[in-house]
């Protein structure tokens, strides 16, 4: 009964995750595309979480690879993936969950019901939009023109393709990225602007060892108070910590309505000056 507890609450936490995710999908996939104006902000995240939704049955290679390629799943329990999903695991360890309460044998295929719930979250989240990273990469790195969309999205798509059908997780966020600067570097006379490219590679660095530093102190935690509680403790840890991110990033709204705008430095577009008084 307590492994089955745990259980809920571990899939609960990474369709949390999933959901959370779609938020960089949606700039990844359709950043220059609302950049260029060849798609309406909201038509274009409509149209990436259709897509997503039907991504999510394509292929589940890359889930097999870390659901039972990158971990021994013997030595593996519901309280390590609960920690690892804190860290910032993605849509995958549900499966994983599966295979260490023994719910599933090891190397067993993602159940379909696994890949619905999975495939709805990430797209609702992909609907709902991430306009700071649309914002970001559409307007922060480079003035995108629509030939530049076009090559940066091309390339992109190949890459992610080929690394999906070979079972090799990577980054979209990196793919789509470094696609969008090498448009700048391509056009002769753009400005690539370095200041915010080399804030996002730095973001990168201290991302992998960050979150594993987190998943390691989440799984002390749980440990060490034990059982369920330890677990619940983990999320409520979570819960706290994204209330306040979430809370933050109100205070510099960016939304259809001005993710487009000019950029003048940063994420937050210029607040427009109030109407003089009659």
């Amino acid at each position: 009964m307590r492994n089955d507890l745990i259980l809920v609450l571990v899939v609960i936490t990474a369709l949390a995750f999933d959901f959370t995710n779609g938020f960089h999908d949606t700039g990844n996939a359709m950043a220059t595309s609302i950049a260029t104006g060849a798609l309406p902000p909201r038509v274009a995240v409509a149209l990436s979480g259709l897509l997503n939704l039907v991504g999510a049955f394509l292929s589940l290679a890359v889930a097999a690879t870390i659901a039972s390629g990158l971990v021994d799943t013997k030595i593996v329990t519901l309280t390590v993936v609960a920690a690892g999903l804190t860290g910032g695991i993605i849509w995958n360890p549900i499966t994983l969950a599966l295979i260490a309460n023994g719910t599933l044998a090891a190397k067993s295929n993602a159940p379909f019901w696994v890949v619905l719930v999975c495939a709805l979250a990430i797209s609702i989240g992909t609907y709902l939009g991430g306009w700071r990273v649309i914002r970001t990469l559409g307007k922060g790195l480079v003035e995108i023109e629509s030939p530049q969309g076009m090559a940066a999205e091309s390339s992109s798509a190949a890459i992610i393709l080929l690394s999906a059908s070979f079972g090799y997780s990577l980054s979209t966020t990196h793919v789509a990225t470094g696609s969008i600067i090498g448009t700048g570097l391509g056009k002769k006379g753009a400005d690539v602007r370095w200041n915010v490219a080399s804030r996002m590679a730095t973001a990168w660095v201290f991302t992998l060892p960050a979150a594993g530093l987190v998943g390691a102190g989440a799984f002390e935690l749980a440990h060490g108070i034990g059982g369920s509680a330890g677990v619940i403790v983990d999320l409520i840890v979570l819960v706290a910590l994204s209330g306040v991110i979430y809370w933050r990033s109100r205070a510099t709204k960016v939304d259809p309505s001005n993710v487009n705008d000019e950029w003048t430095g940063g994420v937050a577009p210029k607040v427009p000056e109030p109407a003089a008084a009659a």
